[in-house]
């Protein structure tokens, strides 16, 4: 049996002493918690990891906690919004106002209980995935469809916009038979610029180069019809 993918927390701390205290926790928990002690370094880690969760200061070396939650809400503005759990000393209202203006889904001010951040986390992360319906997770293929993510046997995967379209097609009608010309349809009415059934299976053999390999197959050819995903 294949371990169950554990969700990403990226702890965004100049506090040295309390990033690893959280992290300890995280990491007991079963979260995979990634630290970072400035805003360029937050920057870096998302980029190379993504998050399911940020716990982000507001006083930071570089900066400001609220120039990274600026920073994820213009990277990815189509992609859905990653929660932010604000954590600081700062109690001044305006600031509190100013987290939530940015989509943070709570603002807490230090010091503060470790059991009572782990059940915030929780109660985050569940209504996340709850609101988004939206995750695919069979242990190897990992899809997030609210943020367009992908992994595959726990690593980051590139998919292009027309093949995350195809994802999302196949995963939401699993083992029905989506012929050429529904799939051709669809896609073009989701944005793609696919324009013949050439085109589209040029798109599929590369999805399940991404995606698929001896041990785990998605995507079927019904020769002639079309294609089913049997994941």
């Amino acid at each position: 049996m294949q371990e169950e993918k554990r969700q990403t927390v990226l702890i965004v701390e100049d506090d040295w002493e309390l990033a690893d205290g959280i992290a300890w926790m995280l990491e007991k928990e079963g979260f995979m918690p990634l630290a970072a002690h400035s805003v360029r370094e937050a920057e870096e880690r998302y980029q190379e990891k993504g998050a399911d969760l940020v716990l982000l200061d507001v006083n930071l070396p570089d900066g400001e906690g609220f120039d990274f939650c600026q920073y994820l809400r213009e990277k990815e503005p189509e992609l859905g919004k990653v929660p932010v759990l604000f954590l600081t000393a700062r109690d001044l209202e305006e600031d509190a106002l100013r987290g939530y203006e940015l989509g943070a889904q709570d603002y807490v001010t230090k010091p503060f209980s470790m059991k009572i951040l782990l059940k915030k986390i929780g109660v985050i992360l569940k209504r996340e995935q709850e609101d988004s319906g939206q995750i695919y997770d069979d242990g190897f293929l990992y899809i997030d469809f609210l943020r367009a993510r992908t992994t595959v046997n726990g690593q980051p995967c590139q998919v292009t916009p027309t093949e995350f379209r195809l994802l999302r097609e196949f995963v939401s009608h699993r083992g029905q038979l989506l012929t050429y010309d529904v799939l051709l349809d669809r896609l073009w009415e989701g944005g793609s610029q696919l324009m013949d059934r050439h085109a589209l299976t040029v798109n599929v053999g590369r999805l399940r180069g991404k995606i698929e390999d001896a041990e785990h197959k998605y995507i079927s050819n019904v020769y002639g019809m079309g294609y089913q995903w049997i994941g």
